[in-house]
């Protein structure tokens, strides 16, 4: 079992003494657009340039995703799309990429549909959350997982779960939006390993024209009470936008915008849109030469 947070750290020192640029992290709706086609997407995103993954397990009440990854996820599960899938995905990309930071993306409700109701009675808040995750964070390990990200899952109501993926070896990843107080930053600097999870604008998920103003300040907010490496999503989608988060931050996390390049591409031709994509994005290939 790796050590607690140690191929992020890894990934982040390595880049760090290669200078070049932030590390990309694509999410990828397990399933979408099918459960079969997942795997090849992963292995493209691999050759495309991406140097971890957040992999997101398909759930019917996304509160956090906008309206592409709301539709791959309902595809998806019509697709017949499970936890089962994602934590399959995982398993591609570690045989493919065996140092690679791969993080678990979901919600709280499929993770904890892993235990029987009669498991879930009768316990405290923290015991209801935490050992029902005991199942799926030895399932996740055994798969490759480093970390998870539990979407609605407040910070004060998270250190079951934590101390329950720590002892499997996994980091419980932490979201920050810009709109965080100094109090909820503190809180979530206390308990982070691996990286946090910058939200570079309020709301949903969703392709963005240009990055946010403010994501400097609110950069520099975290950065002044953490050293834990910082990644920042939400509305990222071109190769400026990328550079940009790349003079702040050590890595970048692109969503909607791949899950919309799936979606636009014929069949049979996704997993080379994927590719293609993610090379442009991480600067590997031209945009208007396409070399």
């Amino acid at each position: 079992m790796p050590e607690l947070g140690q191929r992020y750290r890894a990934a982040f020192a390595a880049s760090a003494e290669r200078g070049d640029g932030p590390l990309l992290f694509p999410f990828l709706a397990a399933g979408f657009p099918t459960p079969a086609e997942t795997p090849e997407l992963v292995r493209a995103a691999l050759r495309g340039g991406a140097a971890g993954f957040e992999i997101g397990v398909p759930f019917s009440d996304p509160l956090a995703d906008g309206p592409v990854h709301q539709d791959a996820y309902n595809v998806a599960l019509t697709a017949g799309a499970t936890l089962e899938t994602a934590l399959d995905a995982v398993r591609v990309a570690r045989a493919e990429s065996p140092d690679a930071p791969l993080t678990l993306m979901g919600y709280l409700n499929p993770f904890l549909a892993h235990a029987s109701s009669s498991d879930r009675s009768d316990r405290d808040p923290g015991s209801a959350v935490g050992e029902p995750l005991d199942a799926l964070a030895r399932r996740a390990a055994e798969a490759g997982v480093d970390g998870v990200i539990i979407v609605d899952l407040p910070v004060d109501e998270s250190d079951a779960a934590r101390e329950v993926l720590a002892g499997h070896g996994i980091s419980l990843i932490y979201l920050l939006a810009p709109t965080s107080t100094p109090e909820r930053i503190d809180a979530v600097a206390r308990r982070a390993s691996g990286f946090i999870y910058l939200l570079s604008l309020t709301g949903v998920t969703g392709a963005r024209d240009q990055v946010a103003r403010d994501l400097a300040d609110f950069v520099g907010r975290v950065r002044a009470r953490t050293d834990t490496p910082l990644a920042v999503g939400f509305g990222i989608s071109r190769r400026e936008h990328v550079v940009q988060v790349g003079t702040m931050v050590p890595a970048a996390i692109i969503g909607s915008a791949l899950t919309a390049t799936i979606a636009s591409a014929p069949p049979g031709g996704r997993a080379a849109a994927v590719e293609r994509y993610l090379e442009v994005v991480t600067g590997r290939r031209s945009e208007t030469t396409g070399e």
